[in-house]
């Protein structure tokens, strides 16, 4: 197998692991949440700091780096309005991404005080969850668009 696929492969599956991770978080914790079951929450907001530091963080790193290798290998001018789109939303969904991790952060935070004081989960925990949700709808979207785009290359 020649380099170009090898990194192209990694591409591929690194872009799985950082969407379907941000996915697979939002719906666990999405319907965990309405559980309102403080010991779940604390439970699933640990695994998906975990998670993102595990899978997302690296795929974040990867991405970028891989796809500008595989576009300057595969003679792409970097001017293609799909290259320059692909980067503008991997950007936004950066500035998604990165307030998120705050909010899970703190969300993990408060779900363990509560789950260790035996307390409800407080205002600021629902406030937060809120946001990181909100925050997760313009990240997704905008990596689905670039999917298309890296699919199918628009002129």
């Amino acid at each position: 197998m020649n380099t170009y696929l090898l990194i192209k492969t990694l591409h591929i599956l690194s872009s799985v692991l950082m969407v379907g991770t941000g996915f697979g978080s939002a719906f666990y914790l999405y319907f965990t949440n309405h559980s309102k079951s403080v010991p779940a929450i604390s439970a699933v907001t640990k695994l998906i700091v975990r998670a993102d530091w595990w899978f997302t963080t690296p795929a974040v790193i990867f991405q970028p780096l891989s796809g500008v290798w595989l576009a300057y290998v595969a003679g792409w001018p970097w001017g293609s309005s799909w290259i320059v789109l692909s980067l503008v939303l991997f950007v936004v969904a950066g500035i998604c991404w990165i307030p998120a991790v705050w909010f899970q952060l703190r969300m993990e935070g408060l779900a363990k005080h509560a789950e260790e004081t035996g307390t409800e989960l407080s205002p600021s925990y629902w406030r937060y969850a809120t946001l990181w949700q909100w925050m997760g709808y313009p990240a997704f979207t905008a990596m689905l668009i670039v999917y298309f785009l890296m699919v199918l290359k628009p002129a």
